[in-house]
């Protein structure tokens, strides 16, 4: 890890620069929310002046140099927060999360340093992290300007290849400015530590590229801070390896190589795009508009800065460029129930015959996923009544830069009452009937991954139910189809195959029900064969349920390789530490083999979890076996998954009762039933 100096250090403690008042608005909410576009610069500027750091922009140059990677906002401690929002007084500390590549240096590395105070910062120090473990250069995560490079290498290696790609694809690299081919990159990069050797899959630049691979995977070594020294150090064709580009592009000259011949793509109704094709055997319209949400009386929540309030909720919510959704402070009816919950990790790992599919595991915290939010579109992405909410990332940039549109907020009718009787009489009359319409708050934002969209929710419910949601959409991760790659998905299409993969969801549940102490119990629930009190010699089977202690993990999901950073438990209960904010980092993806944080170490130290502050981890997941009707995209019903947080005897009474919603219906002449008193509020 890239060290201070003492004279440095020492200079840390020293403001550089008087601290004029803070901007920031009143509202409690604010000591959670993400940066201002402002403050986004003022550190940039801060550390860009720093003669110590020596940073460079971030576009152009060499890699070998440092540069600022990411800054976000780096939240308050919990007890200083809690210590605010309960007593009022000074404000916790706001400082920002700056991560810095130093690669122009004897033994390069990644530092994340603590920057503050804001809006005006004036001193920054090192942010370690558990066990003092340091992030190795060769783990970081991508930047444009090492795509670009690895885009020239991959051209200047590929030329001897363009007849046969040419031939079999109708498509080229070299001088290329229309029907040209492009690659997807996969990760991890390589198979032990220190490696960045990344396989790429070579596929036509057309709509829905991910759709059209090529039939060729390339593994390039780019380890070395110097591109010069990149290579091509083994190919994959058509089934085949082969050691070099000489030994492919020899084999294709003396006519020995099959060639896997795409068909020319048609110029409409491509197979990857949206564009409608084929008819409904219905003869039902759907060249009109459908259903619509509407608020007739205007909205029934408030949004001021990242607070959001609804019914008896109310919450802080951000959203990080590492990784996406975090709420904080969340409430009901005035009363604490959770500090935190978020997002920390989306994983797919895939299976195959080809060396990409094979080596495909993804864990999307390395891809920026929070910053991966782009704009939403208004009546498809969320309802044309919807809040709208831009965010503003630095990540790889020069500067802030503006995802207009990336969060909304709206209500959604459920489509089934949130509780509803019919009292009969059982005389074909009733003595009431009783109903509340179901609808819902909700927050979303999207990660479009590469390949996959994410649609990240959390509902609100009026009778003290949180739901977090997730659908995965988009395009699949598909790979050339050959004949013994179909032990590892399904054809798709003609020349595609759809690999095999699970997707898992990380999320941490930092719960604080009536305060932070609290203890962690499961429900075991039996039958019982008990003698029948009111009946002698009779038997009859009861159920019974107890409560017992939980333990600190439970059970766990098969260990994969290299070994989940978080995925492996299904629920996992923690103590809470501030040194282990997240059970993921932006450098797991590159380095799973020794990351920076390993989660097993979250639970190894076996910690007492009875009247404690606790976390539960929890990961949510399904198995996706791609097939045909993925085609060009899959669709959400099916793809969700997601998690409950319910009041058990939390409240007194379902606290929906405050809803002045309910439908009210009593006959006033009954049995006849044909007048009827009406009652809405």
């Amino acid at each position: 890890m890239w060290q201070l100096g003492l004279p440095w250090a020492l200079a840390l403690l020293v403001t550089a620069a008087a601290s004029g008042p803070s901007a920031e608005p009143a509202d409690p909410a604010s000591i959670f929310a993400d940066l201002s576009p402002a403050e986004l610069r003022a550190v940039r500027a801060f550390l860009m002046e720093r003669p110590e750091l020596g940073l460079s922009p971030s576009r152009g140059g060499p890699l070998a140099k440092n540069s600022l990677f990411l800054v976000e906002l780096l939240p308050p401690p919990k007890r200083s927060a809690l210590r605010f929002l309960a007593h009022g007084g000074a404000r916790p500390r706001r400082e920002a999360r700056a991560v810095i590549f130093f690669g122009a240096q004897a033994e390069p590395n990644v530092t994340e340093l603590a920057v503050g105070p804001l809006p005006r910062p004036s001193s920054y120090r090192a942010l370690p992290f558990k066990g003092g473990r340091a992030v190795p250069f060769w783990a970081r995560p991508m930047t444009r300007l090492e795509y670009e490079l690895l885009h020239e290498a991959l051209v200047a290696a590929l030329a001897p290849l363009e007849p046969l790609l040419r031939e079999a694809t109708g498509f080229g690299f070299q001088n290329c400015s229309e029907r040209c081919l492009t690659f997807s990159d996969i990760a991890p990069r390589g198979l032990r530590p220190g490696e960045r050797r990344t396989w790429l899959v070579i596929q036509r630049f057309v709509e829905g590229f991910f759709l059209h691979p090529a039939g060729l995977e390339v593994l390039l070594d780019h380890g070395d801070r110097d591109p010069r020294r990149w290579a091509v150090r083994q190919l994959w064709y058509n089934g085949r390896y082969f050691g070099s580009v000489r030994e492919l592009a020899e084999s294709h000259a003396r006519g020995a190589l099959p060639l896997a011949r795409l068909p020319e793509p048609p110029a409409r109704q491509l197979f990857s795009s949206y564009e409608p094709r084929g008819r409904f055997s219905s003869g039902t319209p759907t060249d009109v508009h459908g259903a619509k949400v509407c608020e007739p009386q205007g909205r029934r929540y408030r949004l001021r800065g990242n607070r959001l309030e609804y019914g008896g909720w109310s919450l802080a919510f951000r959203l990080r460029s590492s990784a996406g959704l975090q709420l904080f402070d969340v409430r009901f009816d005035g009363e604490r129930v959770a500090y935190e919950l978020s997002v920390q990790e989306a994983i797919a790992f895939y299976g195959g015959h080809s060396p990409a599919a094979m080596q495909t595991k993804y864990m999307d915290a390395g891809w920026a996923m929070g910053a991966s939010g782009y704009e939403l579109a208004r009546g498809v992405d969320c309802p044309e009544t919807a809040a709208f909410l831009d965010a503003h990332h630095l990540l790889d940039a020069d500067g802030p830069v503006r995802f207009r549109r990336a969060l909304c907020v709206f209500e959604l009718p459920t489509g089934v009452p949130l509780r509803r009787h019919f009292d009969s009489d059982f005389q074909g009359g009733f003595h009431f009937y009783a109903g509340l319409e179901g609808r819902a708050l909700v927050l979303r934002t999207t990660s479009t991954v590469y390949n996959y969209d994410y649609i990240w929710d959390f509902l609100l419910y009026p009778n003290g139910v949180l739901e977090t949601k997730v659908h995965a959409t988009g395009y699949i991760h598909a790979t050339f189809y050959t004949p013994e790659g179909r032990r590892y998905g399904s054809r798709v299409h003609s020349h595609l195959l759809g690999n095999i993969h699970t997707h898992l969801v990380h999320y941490k549940v930092d719960l604080d029900v009536a305060g932070s102490g609290n203890s962690f119990e499961t429900m075991d629930i039996r039958f019982e064969n008990i003698s029948n009190p009111w009946s002698a010699g009779a038997r009859v089977w009861a159920a019974l349920g107890g409560m017992r202690a939980g333990v600190g993990q439970e059970r766990p999901a098969p260990r994969l390789t290299p070994p989940l950073p978080c995925g492996r438990y299904h629920l996992a209960v923690t103590r809470r530490h501030e040194s282990e904010p997240s059970s993921s980092t932006i450098y797991t993806q590159n380095n799973p083999w020794d990351p920076p944080v390993t989660f097993e170490s979250f639970i190894r130290d076996n910690e007492s979890i009875e009247d404690q502050d606790l976390v539960a981890w929890v990961t949510v997941g399904f198995l996706h076996v791609p097939h045909a009707e993925d085609i060009p995209n899959t669709a959400t019903p099916g793809n969700a998954v997601g998690f409950f947080l319910r009041p058990f005897n939390f409240f007194s009474e379902d606290p929906s009762v405050a809803s002045r919603a309910p439908v009210i219906v009593r006959p006033l002449d009954p049995p006849a039933c044909s007048r009827l008193h009406i009652q809405r509020w």
